[in-house]
């Protein structure tokens, strides 16, 4: 009778308290190789975007599994059973979405053609993902992983986008299923050239590609498939794969390619690449795969990049009638909206206050694994939280950040993730002014990781060297302590809030009220729409005010005469 994994209760956790329905056109991802960073490192960044997902961080500990073990198998987005399918002999330690050997897989969901969909498929996206975290050493491998169980068991999910990092390679692979019935999924994966950035954002993005090339793998079929359904007639060598089986869709341009424009246009400005194809109607996406950046790319530009809502563009969210006063950079759901019969919609940035979790990966081979893999990760909106150093190495999640510590409808202040948005929300009343007091901090505290990062990784090393658990400790617990501290110093933050900007007023250093007023360019909105309803009348005499006129002089009484003079009135009579 076949066993089932150990793995079991920690996967059905992770599934149903921590990864919950998402909407399209959610998430954003970019990966970088190592010849285009900084430290030589390969790097992946992920925000997993959804108004219904807790920010938690993920753990599968390594595991040996004896022969005829199982594995059940979780949707990721429902967490609904889907069946089982064997375990391998052996599983490898994964934190949140990176492995011990420095494997790291992000995802965007970008759709596609909707009779694709297979939805008795035996492996969604989310499935596939952590398999191939458990079970691959490298990211080539990873696509081969998720390639085979797809077709094996099935693939129920709608197309995805996955971003696919190791030591030494970054692969983009595309994947879609072949409708009710059909077994398998259709796919191509490429390996990303050293030296240069690619990015998606829930649109597919590869199109052709070579087909003898030991660096571009892909489904033997996906291309007689398109052929067959009438999706493509051309020569093999003109086939492009989002063409045929992920065809953008109105507005897909405006809110998901535009993200990877904004990507790259800050990582090669000298490319001068145009946003137009994001503002005319039928215009297709003109931005290649991928891009040379102007300079090498570090960690703190990722983050940048993931913080980022457009600003001094002509898409900048903090600009316009719906920032308010105080260049609130978020526009609340619907995205688009009708007036008069016309369709509008707001721009969706990188930055997203719906995030779930986010993350920026380091996968370096000069270190050993547990030191090497680093995920600079944090919950809720990125803009607004701190990228926290999370080693390949860690044991056990902290408390704060664990799946289980609490939900979406449950508050905690043992929780990183309603910290985060605790303090979050309370920007959103008057952010240009609260975010500055947000940055410092987050500045203050990534800051200090940076800065003894390098020293943290050569004490362990030097440990890994001749003890490697010790060395996995102590980057386990480093991590742990700068999670806690980071918690802490947040519930600070938000108490310091409250105080400093109560009841719509401002307090300075010193705990004097302030009453800064609105900017002269919203005084002007606000006339512009009623000019006459906030004038002061003039000619109203306050007799408080210093500087108002004196009053008018009382005009002499008229002159009286015996005859007009009024008669006096008659003496009373005393009391006795």
């Amino acid at each position: 009778m076949p066993r089932t994994s150990p793995l079991v209760l920690p996967l059905a956790l992770a599934a149903v308290s921590l990864l919950i329905p998402r909407p399209a056109h959610a998430c954003t991802s970019i990966g970088v190789t190592r010849g285009a960073s900084a430290d030589g490192s390969t790097m992946a960044t992920y925000a997993a975007d959804s108004h219904e997902l807790y920010g938690a961080l993920s753990h599968f500990p390594a595991a040996v599994h004896a022969p005829g073990e199982t594995r059940k198998i979780i949707d990721w987005d429902k967490g609904a059973p889907l069946g089982e399918i064997p375990e391998v002999p052996r599983t490898y330690s994964v934190v949140g979405n990176m492995n011990e050997h420095q494997v790291v897989v992000g995802e965007t969901t970008f759709g596609g053609r909707e009779e694709l969909v297979d939805p008795k498929g035996g492996l969604d996206y989310g499935s596939l993902m952590y398999l191939a975290l458990q079970r691959a050493k490298t990211a080539r491998e990873a696509v081969r992983v998720i390639a085979d169980l797809a077709a094996t068991h099935g693939y129920r999910s709608k197309g995805e986008s996955l971003t696919l990092a190791d030591p030494r390679e970054l692969w983009l692979m595309e994947i879609i299923g072949r409708g009710p019935g059909g077994k398998g999924a259709l796919w191509v994966a490429r390996k990303v050239p050293d030296g240069m950035v690619t990015a998606h954002a829930n649109m597919a993005r590869i199109r052709t590609f070579p087909l003898r090339d030991p660096d571009t793998l892909y489904s033997p079929d996906v291309i007689a498939f398109a052929r067959e359904k009438g999706w493509f007639t051309g020569p093999d060598e003109k086939f492009a794969f989002a063409d045929a089986y992920g065809p953008p869709e109105s507005g897909d341009l405006r809110t998901c390619e535009l993200r990877v424009w904004r990507v790259f246009d800050k990582l090669a400005p000298s490319l001068k690449l145009s946003p137009d194809f994001a503002k005319k109607p039928g215009v297709y996406s003109s931005l290649p795969l991928w891009i040379k950046p102007d300079r090498t790319v570090r960690p703190q530009d990722l983050m940048a990049l993931m913080r980022d809502h457009f600003e001094g563009t002509e898409f900048d969210l903090t600009k316009g009638v719906g920032a308010g006063p105080y260049e609130l950079p978020y526009r609340w759901r619907p995205l688009t909206w009708k007036v008069d019969g016309k369709e509008h919609l707001n721009e969706r940035a990188i930055a997203t206050q719906q995030t779930g979790f986010v993350f920026v990966s380091q996968s370096r081979e000069k270190l050993p694994g547990p030191i090497g893999g680093l995920l600079w990760f944090g919950v809720d909106d990125a803009a607004t939280n701190v990228f926290m150093p999370i080693y390949a190495g860690l044991r056990e999640v902290p408390k704060s950040l664990a799946v289980g510590t609490a939900t979406l409808h449950r508050f905690s202040w043992d929780s990183a993730f309603w910290m985060f948005n605790w303090v979050a929300n309370q920007t959103y009343a008057r952010y240009s002014d609260m975010v500055q007091d947000v940055r410092r901090v987050q500045q203050e505290l990534e800051g200090g990781f940076f800065e003894r990062q390098a020293d943290v990784e050569k004490a362990a090393a030097h440990l890994y060297a001749s003890a490697p658990e010790l060395g996995r400790e102590y980057v386990a617990a480093y991590s742990t302590r700068q999670v806690e501290m980071t918690v802490a110093r947040w519930k600070q933050l938000g108490e310091d809030l409250l105080v400093k900007y109560m009841d719509g007023n401002v307090k300075d250093e010193q705990g004097k009220v302030l009453h800064p007023p609105y900017s002269e360019g919203w005084y002007r909105r606000i006339l512009a729409e009623s000019p006459e309803q906030f004038a002061v009348q003039p000619g109203v005499f306050n007799p408080k005010d210093p500087k108002a006129p004196a009053a008018p002089a009382q005009a002499p009484a008229p002159a009286t005469t015996a005859a007009t003079a009024p008669a006096a009135p008659a003496a009373k009579p005393t009391a006795p």
